[in-house]
């Protein structure tokens, strides 16, 4: 027995030893393992009578393991065969038994889980080392060697397990720094990650209540007053408003949002009060008091962490939280983890609020002051375009548009002296908007909403939302103080009624997301790993105190970070990247954001130029609903541009210029929103010509040109030049002299498709596009 421990611990020994770096390997290496080998055999002491088993090690589930890519382990490519010159040269077959041999050994099995290999690792690592031993013309001397001792009957089988060990962990770096990586993505506990706000001790106030109670206004009324202050909202709307506010009250405030800065004093000169949206707060600039808008978005699945970080990391001797009452438990909760107190200042409506005892039923019934709340943007198209057929002028709101066409469309229905008196939108009236409604009429109860898993699904609208929603009608000291709530559908009154009797749940967890420091010492430990993949890691890996807290989605980030992959980026340029506030939804602005990323890889300046190149600028006012979304699209790309300017300042240098051009497409979208019954229209018109196209070629019928809306629209993306136009037109009179009717080029049928797909989910960002450009 003391010799079989004495052989163990001289094969583990071994087997530590070994790294996974490329040694320079002499004579004495070899000669010691032979040595051990020889040991071993010599008493009959195989590794199958002395494996000691830890059955009580836990083993990373199958599915994290399927998480780490195995690195490519390029073959031997020594010139000299060393081994052979010493023990003679190998026959392959023989090698490839003994692999399989070792491959099937339950000993083997069991140190391979010892290790931190599990079935799944195991199985890549035996196939990679395969490979390795077959491909190699000339092995590592100490591996040949150890095959020489096993055929010739001077080894066991087991020997070969310290070298195949090595080879695991040069595929898989993860097996030497599990324990790190772990400690890197322990997330239990958040507060500690802002010392400087524990060193304070920081005065937290609650100010709970519904819809229209005051509870912002009197913690802005604080914010006002103190010496210095930050205001944190939601929405760049709400920053704004604040930030208008408070210099038009002679308190000088500067604005920070991803894609803008304003100035209270001057650009040169910081004021000493700031209004942000949330994700642009300062963790690091000392304030008197602080104000988070909107508190239970803490919850949210995508933006829940930029909260979090708010609430745990701002330096100030007074932090006001404004909010639904649910979130007081959760938040009191995680003042014992700061030792700190939670002040709760509760607030009631300042204004009556009815549930109507009957539906609308029909659009007949709209009257003055009405808001339609749909959840989609085709709800919003057939709403509007239903009522301005009744002869009631609308305005539209929805969250696509910029904040300078949402806020124009608000202005036209609260003046009481213009015409608009309906309004149709959709849930982003929730917050942000100073609207005077008199009556929420819920098209439908269910909307489009995100999983924990990040899967879309259709559900009834939560507590909260209605609650949200329909405290919008009657505000205070406005034409309708009194509001009332009621819905399209008569069967979904009931159903409405007892949802608004009910109280939001309590919030019970918070959101985190990693920081790009966590995913830089990620990066250092797994060199070889995309960023999609370090996140997934570093999901699956983390720990987390989910009786406080959860990670947040990171689908959006994983699908820009899987479209860029091929760009070459630094680390932390890819990570800012991938931050990016983009619809993936919208394939154009994707398209433009890869673009981007390949011209910043270059390093070539990002101009105003190449942004017109792009985008077809100038543009015109739109003509149908595509065009309009197509403006929208325009303008998030400027967005993007401008949030990417303030984080590389060097390759993006026109942001002013992008900025005046932004502010031009803002005017343009809004005549168009404010004429959208008329592109609704238009767009019937465009389809049906499109149907008329499509048969009459199908048909044979007439000579159907190619120059139309769609080929404007191609060439003010950039995808189709007039040059291009001219080839493909003498392609198509070419063709049409030669080739029979029905199989004539150029299918309508096939770009009316593009035309209507161009706003759809994902289209490989114009893959459709470019399959018409190389046609």
């Amino acid at each position: 027995m003391q010799n079989s421990h004495k052989c163990l611990s001289l094969l583990r020994e071994a087997t530590q030893n070994f790294t996974i770096k490329n040694a320079t390997y002499t004579k004495s290496l070899p000669a010691r393992i032979a040595g051990i080998s020889g040991a071993m055999v010599s008493k009959g002491m195989h590794l199958s009578r002395c494996l000691q088993r830890n059955r009580n090690r836990k083993q990373e589930p199958t599915n994290l393991s399927a998480l780490f890519k195995p690195v490519h382990v390029q073959r031997n490519v020594d010139e000299h065969d060393v081994g052979s010159e010493l023990v003679g040269k190998l026959e392959k077959s023989a090698v490839l038994r003994i692999l399989n041999n070792f491959t099937q050994r339950h000993e083997i099995k069991t140190l391979c889980q010892e290790n931190g290999l599990d079935n799944y690792l195991q199985h890549q690592a035996f196939a990679s080392f395969r490979r390795y031993c077959i491909e190699s013309e000339n092995l590592p001397v100490d591996i040949h060697i150890i095959f020489s001792d096993i055929i010739k009957g001077a080894g066991h089988v087991d020997d070969i397990f310290p070298y195949f060990l090595r080879h695991a962990k040069s595929i898989f770096p993860h097996l030497d720094c599990m324990d790190d990586l772990k400690k890197i993505s322990d997330l239990r506990t958040p507060a500690n990650w802002y010392p400087s706000a524990r060193n304070i001790t920081r005065k937290i106030i609650f100010h709970a209540g519904p819809t229209n109670s005051g509870k912002t206004y009197h913690a802005l009324e604080r914010f006002l007053s103190a010496e210095s202050g930050v205001y944190c909202g939601p929405l760049k709307l709400l920053a704004t408003e604040v930030f208008n506010k408070a210099n038009e009250r002679g308190t000088p405030c500067d604005l920070v949002t991803g894609e803008e800065r304003k100035y209270g004093i001057n650009e040169n000169t910081a004021a000493a009060h700031v209004a942000c949206t949330v994700e642009m707060t300062s963790v690091n600039r000392p304030y008197k008091v602080a104000v988070i808008d909107e508190i239970q978005q803490l919850r949210d699945r995508q933006r829940g962490w930029a909260w979090t970080r708010a609430f745990l990391g701002l330096i100030a001797e007074e932090v006001h939280v404004c909010g639904e009452a649910g979130a007081v438990e959760l938040l009191q909760k995680i003042c014992e983890t700061t030792n700190e107190t939670v002040e709760v200042r509760s607030y009631k409506r300042l204004t009556e609020l009815t549930v109507e005892d009957e539906a609308l039923i029909t659009l007949d019934n709209v009257q003055p002051g009405d808001c339609i709340v749909c959840f989609s943007k085709n709800d919003i198209y057939s709403v509007s375009r239903e009522i301005e057929a009744r002869g009631k002028e609308v305005a539209v709101i929805y969250g696509g548009l910029p904040p300078g066409t949402k806020l124009a469309q608000a202005a036209k229905f609260n003046d009481p002296d213009n015409s608009c008196k309906v309004m149709v939108a959709t849930d982003a009236i929730g917050m942000g908007l100073n609207l005077s409604i008199r009556r929420i009429v819920f098209y439908s109860l269910t909307k489009p909403t995100m999983n924990e898993k990040g899967e879309r699904e259709i559900d009834t609208i939560s507590v909260s939302s209605a609650l949200q929603i329909a405290g919008r009608a009657g505000r205070y000291r406005t034409q309708w103080e009194h509001g009332y709530v009621t819905t399209y559908k008569s069967e979904d009154l009931p159903k409405l009624r007892q949802i608004l009797e009910q109280t939001p749940e309590p919030l019970k967890q918070a959101g985190l997301h990693p920081t790009a420091d966590q995913i830089e010492l990620y990066a250092y430990h797994l060199p070889n790993s995309s960023l999609s993949n370090l996140m997934d890691i570093f999901v699956n890996l983390c720990t987390v105190d989910d009786s406080l807290y959860f990670m947040c989605n990171i689908e959006d980030f994983k699908f820009l970070a899987e479209m860029i992959q091929h760009v070459p980026l630094p680390l932390r340029a890819r990570y800012l990247f991938c931050c990016a506030p983009i619809n993936r939804k919208m394939a154009f602005v994707c398209s433009m954001f890869l673009k981007i990323t390949r011209q910043y890889s270059r390093n070539e300046p990002i101009t105003f130029d190449f942004i017109s190149k792009n985008c077809g600028w100038p543009l015109s006012l739109p003509k149908t609903i595509l065009d309009l979304v197509h403006l929208e699209s325009v303008f998030d790309v400027m967005d993007l541009y401008l949030w990417l300017s303030y984080r590389f300042m060097d390759l993006f240098p026109d942001a002013s210029t992008v900025r005046i051009a932004q502010r031009e497409l803002d005017e343009i979208i809004r005549q168009g929103v404010f004429q959208i019954t008329r592109l609704l229209k238009n767009s019937e018109t465009t389809t049906y010509s499109m149907r008329r196209i499509t048969q009459a070629k199908e048909s044979g019928v007439g000579n159907v040109g190619i120059r139309g809306r769609l080929t404007d629209r191609l060439i003010a993306q950039g995808l189709l030049t007039p040059a291009m136009l001219k080839e493909l037109r003498k392609e198509w009179d070419a063709q049409q002299q030669i080739r029979p009717a029905n199989e004539q080029s150029m299918n309508s049928k096939d770009l009316g498709s593009y035309d209507q797909n161009d706003s759809d989910d994902d289209n490989a960002f114009g893959r459709k596009s470019r399959r018409k450009r190389k046609k």
